[in-house]
């Protein structure tokens, strides 16, 4: 199995920092790892914590752990 290994650089800030602007800002932890997956082109997320991520559900697709028999 192959991964990408996710730079939390410049380019993620300034969209961290977009995302805090615009009130997504329930964690800034949360919004750190929407921010990366937004500048990498991720689009869904697979969580134990599916909560923690509705407020970003209009910008990623969020995927309880719990909804695939976990």
């Amino acid at each position: 199995m192959r991964f990408q290994v996710a730079e939390d650089g410049p380019l993620v800030t300034a969209q961290l920092l977009t995302l805090l602007e615009r009130g997504y800002s329930t964690q800034v932890h949360d919004a750190n790892i929407v921010a990366t997956m937004l500048t990498i082109g991720v689009k869904r997320i697979l969580t134990n914590n599916p909560n923690d991520f509705a407020p970003f559900a209009s910008l990623i697709t969020v995927i309880p752990l719990l909804s695939l028999g976990g």
